[in-house]
């Protein structure tokens, strides 16, 4: 049965094998492994391998581009080119109005600012609030493992330009002795099971939220709301990031719970750290639905292809739940 969906949260864990997404920067010839310390659910600190919300944030926001392209959605210049900012006040038609006017504008002409967020520092601070909310993709401690590897960029005839850069050096050139392209350094590479978490706030597709009214008639906003969760899918088939070109990571599996509301009540969600999260999940939407008149929803999954499978049903099946929009008239 098709339902009008107010919020989606996904927990889960992925097993990613030998890939390095998202790093902290370069000390020396050292590339550094992004980490974060965590409380366990036994409350000691562990420090684990992490993928940030701001990599995956930008990994779903590229496969939505592409998807609006090839669906005809609307972007802003600034979006059509995949510029950060997304979009600025050039791309406005109203140089003049109100924060609601100037919502409502972005709304209509940027896909990308309606399910992402905008700001806007040179039209009053203006600000979008995202519709989608990432956790950061944090490895189980006792499931998390990282090594370096080393590498050396090849360069053909090395003695014979190092023998040049000697000679140039002698004459006081700057290029230095030794120095000829033969750079060494070290990579890492993570291994680990990672837990996810994830909202996705669908009411909020079109919406105003300073004037409490809807930008986009239904179809349109049917429209993001399928894109937006096909974007949220690829995530999990191709989590793009840093590193790819030679550490593309292995995807193992990817298990977990799909909590859905088609009231204003909350999709709950319980972090994949703690071992009982998908019973502590149902265990809540049990204890909402007495008084959500059982609008919550929860939908397990023990592997990517039955994600997708899920997935699939609840963008076909389904559409944006729709707030009570202000009266003009008050």
């Amino acid at each position: 049965m098709s339902e009008k969906l107010n919020s989606i949260s996904i927990s889960g864990r992925i097993t990613l094998n030998m890939h390095s997404l998202n790093n902290e920067g370069n000390e020396g010839n050292q590339v550094l492994t992004r980490q974060a310390t965590i409380i366990d659910q036994n409350g000691k600190p562990a420090t684990v391998t992490a993928v940030s919300g701001d990599m995956l944030k930008h990994i779903m926001c590229e496969h939505f581009w592409n998807i609006a392209k090839e669906e005809g959605l609307s972007l802003s210049n600034t979006s059509k080119v995949f510029n950060a900012n997304r979009i600025t006040a050039e791309d406005l038609n109203k140089k003049k109005g109100t924060q609601a006017e100037y919502a409502d504008e972005i709304i209509k002409i940027c896909s990308l600012c309606d399910i992402a967020g905008a700001m806007l520092t040179d039209l009053g601070n203006f600000s979008r609030k995202s519709i989608a909310e990432f956790g950061w993709l944090l490895a189980l401690p006792e499931a998390n493992q990282t090594e370096n590897y080393f590498h050396a960029k090849y360069v053909a005839d090395a003695k014979a330009k190092k023998e040049e850069a000697n000679i140039e050096g002698e004459e006081g050139n700057d290029k230095k002795a030794g120095n000829v392209g033969q750079n060494i350094f070290h990579r890492p590479a993570n291994s680990g099971i990672y837990a996810f978490v994830g909202n996705f706030e669908i009411s909020r597709l079109g919406y105003n939220d300073i004037s409490k009214t809807y930008s986009l008639d239904d179809n349109e906003r049917k429209k993001r709301y399928k894109a937006l969760l096909k974007s949220v899918l690829y995530t999990f088939i191709k989590p793009t990031g840093a590193m790819r070109n030679t550490q593309n990571p292995h995807i193992l599996n990817f298990e977990g719970i799909i909590s859905t509301s088609s009231s204003v009540c909350p999709a709950p969600t319980v972090s994949s750290l703690n071992s009982d999260y998908i019973q502590e999940i149902n265990n809540t939407k049990e204890n909402l639905n007495k008084i959500a008149n059982n609008s919550i929803n929860c939908i397990e999954f023990k592997s990517l292809s039955e994600f997708s499978e899920k997935m699939a049903d609840i963008i076909n099946n389904n559409q944006p739940y729709k707030l009570e929009e202000k009266n003009n008239e008050e």
